[in-house]
């Protein structure tokens, strides 16, 4: 560690310790003592992440983030780069010593952001320059989505695209003026694209020579921020025309032979299935529902699909879904889990129930943090046997390995099955992956279905216990609120659809795991590792929480989840909502200013904020009766659609809001006679329907009715009939007759559409 101060001109001593990082201003005892206690409670099984280290094994680098509890941070924590995590002190330091400040940004999985590390960050000429020049601060996107949105907007403007890991140069005012995604080390590493060496070079000579243009590309880009974060409030309510300008453009761009938008590379999330499901529900349009079909056989037939242990890689860099970015995140498992659910409940297609409850067991077994919650994500990247960190590595095989597990014979049934054929697929190994039907092997070994069913089955449970004997990914442990919404969504809503009690039990300890450990002084906090919450919560916390709280009330119905779910909502109003103009900003009223407060509208990899909390409100409306939600809803869809020229298409997760609230929902109130009766058979009747547009509460004559009468105005008068579990339909408050008959049932929300 470098206790010597280097002198203003940044030359360095020429006898240096070999723990100092290489031409940083020296860090204060306190910090020392800090990092030394770290290493002390860390212990011996801690392992440095750097190709930096001393005989004795430590790291010959260790800088502040050492200190953070960030697993993205901590990997960049013995980087020759003397990072500092954001916060005061580096940007005081920064205007301290007139220099401009590098923000990188990134996260724990993202295989280009180990790219970069390797290639820059951990190259010590280029640490020298960095440390002598700039002051270099790192951040976790996940755990500050609001600095990472606020700069990528900032990158948008600059470069016209977006991505990670985003490296952006600040004045020591946070105001950016320049920035770019991916930078090679040197010019010429990579064709087309400038070295961040000479990128380094370039821009500090531009920041101590021009400051007068630094200032003005600085204004440029404030301006055109500015006009990103929060549209100017519309004046009318939606209708169905950006519905069916969304559905014009995917129909236009489809890829009618994989599925998905043409071209690559392929993201799960860029073409909206539940959209395009209840586009069909609501107008028979077979095209959507062609559309939703194919991307979801493609999808799950693809090497972006993990056949031997379950679950969806990031995206795919080709349109045939075949070579995946091999991480794993918990959000896009999330999302997909609903959307193979609600294609199963359209379609009947068996394959996708069966890929549902495989995203569903891998999430349970790789992914569940022992008290509940779930984990953040699993790295692209794994140790080799020679001990090299590559990507895809863990999740490949050949034909050798297979026969090793699987024996001959059944080797060469599940490699035609998997089309493991004469020329690797990926960089000499083979990513699995079914481009045939299973006829085809069928036919080709003479058996039957069911026994190929059955050789699969059990070849995918073997492949994935000899896996697990390889160095694993590494796994950020981080438990991220608004991701656990979104799986507390997944597993409660195949809970209901899939009649599993269990899935519903394990959305609830996921849901109590976040009210007792991540809701503290009235406030959600964003995240949780190492027994330590983040900071406060941001939009999408609130509104992906309230969801899969309002999804887990509909699965187990048990009241708190719904009393909680308004809890959360009246914070979210008072501290994010915009009461003049409608919709929210990302970040509460009390939480750090940026240099511009985000109003998001556009969906990413996770859909936007506001989207979420637009539905939620929709919901609230309909379960209290209560029209005030309703309004905050109507003013928030003005905020968004109600302008001249909305963008539909990048807001494709609010067109469900508008479709619901175009809709007539349905309010389906289950009553039992004793809270011992089960309502399964008609709970059964429901999942077996594509009801996008409902709620739904069971409730017994016993100690339910008074609980949920106090919320629920609908329960009120409505009683089990003659002692026998008694089903009310309703729409806006009015109901049809009520009906014990099962097929009765059947038959009214069948002719509800």
């Amino acid at each position: 560690m470098n206790t010597n101060r280097i002198d203003q001109s940044g030359s360095i001593p020429d006898a240096i310790h070999p723990n100092l990082l290489s031409g940083a201003y020296k860090m204060n005892n306190h910090i020392l003592e800090k990092i030394e206690a770290m290493k002390q409670l860390k212990g011996p099984a801690y392992k440095p992440r750097t190709k930096h280290l001393s005989p004795d094994g430590w790291a010959k680098y260790t800088n502040r983030l050492f200190l953070e509890a960030s697993p993205y941070l901590i990997q960049h924590a013995h980087n020759p780069v003397n990072w500092y995590p954001w916060g005061k002190e580096a940007f005081e330091t920064a205007r301290s010593l007139n220099r401009p400040v590098l923000l990188s940004v990134g996260y724990s999985t993202c295989h280009w952001c180990h790219v970069m590390e390797e290639e820059s960050f951990e190259d010590e000429e280029i640490a020298l320059y960095l440390n002598k020049n700039f002051i270099a601060i790192k951040v976790d996107r996940e755990e500050r989505p609001d600095i990472d949105a606020v700069y990528m907007s900032a990158v948008q403007a600059i470069t016209g695209g977006g991505g990670w890991p985003m490296n952006i140069w600040l004045t020591p005012d946070k105001k950016p003026f320049y920035g770019g995604t991916y930078f090679p080390a040197r010019d010429g590493d990579r064709p087309g694209a400038p070295g961040f060496y000479t990128l380094l070079r370039k821009l500090n000579d531009f920041y101590k020579t021009d400051g007068e243009k630094v200032i003005r590309a600085g204004q440029e880009i404030m301006a055109a921020i500015n006009k990103m974060p929060a549209p100017a409030p519309g004046t009318y309510l939606p209708d169905k025309k950006p519905v069916d300008q969304a559905i014009n453009f995917y129909k236009e761009h489809f890829d009618n032979v994989y599925g998905g938008l043409s071209g690559a590379p392929k993201f799960p999330s860029t073409l909206p299935i539940r959209l395009l499901l209840r586009q069909y529900h609501k107008t028979g349009d077979k095209v959507s529902l062609f559309m939703a079909e194919q991307t979801l056989e493609k999808m799950a037939g693809g090497g972006i699909y993990d056949h031997a242990g379950g679950g969806f890689h990031r995206y795919a860099i080709d349109e045939q879904w075949l070579v995946p970015h091999f991480e794993k995140m918990l959000y896009d498992n999330a999302l997909l889990v609903k959307a193979y659910l609600e294609g199963y409940q359209v379609t009947g297609n068996e394959a996708f129930k069966r890929v549902t409850e495989e995203i569903l067991a891998y999430v349970k077994k790789d992914m569940a943090a022992p008290d509940g919650a779930f984990y953040a994500a699993t790295d692209a990247d794994s140790l080799t046997p020679k001990g090299r960190r590559e990507e895809g590595y863990f999740f490949t095989w050949t034909p050798e390995e297979l026969e090793t597990v699987l024996g001959k014979e059944k080797a060469d049934i599940v490699k035609h099955y998997y089309a493991v054929g004469p020329i690797a697929n990926f960089e000499g190994r083979y990513i699995l992956h079914t481009p045939n039907a299973a006829e085809d092997t069928a036919t080709a070994f003479n058996i039957s279905l069911t026994d190929l069913n059955e050789i699969v089955e059990t070849s995918k449970e073997k492949l994935y216990t000899e896996r697990q004997n390889r160095p694993a990914p590494l796994r950020d442990e981080k438990i991220i609120v608004s991701w656990n919404g979104l799986m507390i969504s997944a597993y409660a809503f195949a809970g209901l659809v899939l009649q599993k009690e269990g899935y519903t039990k394990q959305a609830e300890n996921a849901a109590q795991f976040i009210m007792d450990n991540l809701f503290k002084d009235e406030r959600l906090h964003r995240s949780f590792k190492d027994s330590i919450s983040g900071n406060k919560a941001y939009l999408a916390d609130y509104a992906f929480f309230i969801a899969g709280l309002l999804d887990l009330f509909e699965s187990g119905s048990n009241i708190k989840w719904l009393e909680t779910a308004i809890k959360l909502d009246d914070i979210l109003k008072e501290n994010y909502e915009d009461h003049e103009n409608g919709g929210f900003f990302r970040t509460g009223k009390d939480q750090e200013a940026l240099i511009t407060r985000e109003k998001p509208s556009y969906d990413g990899a996770i859909p936007s904020g506001n989207a979420v909390a637009i539905m939620n409100l929709l919901r609230l409306g309909r379960f209290t009766t209560k029209a005030e939600y309703i309004k905050r809803a109507e003013k928030a869809m003005k905020a968004f659609l109600g302008v001249q020229t909305p963008n539909p298409v990048a807001m494709s997760e609010m067109l469900l809001a508008v479709d619901y609230y175009l809709d007539k929902p349905r309010e389906i109130i289950i009553v039992t006679p004793d809270e011992n009766n089960d309502a399964g058979l008609f709970l059964d009747i429901i999942s077996k329907q594509f009801l996008p547009s409902r709620i739904i509460d069971v409730v017994s004559e016993g100690n339910d009715l008074e609980s949920h009468n106090k919320i629920l105005p609908l329960i009120k008068g409505k009683t089990a009939i003659d002692g026998k579990i008694t089903v009310y339909v309703c729409e806006a408050g009015v109901c049809k007759l009520p009906t014990t008959d099962p097929e009765m049932f059947r038959t009214l929300i069948r002719s509800q559409k």
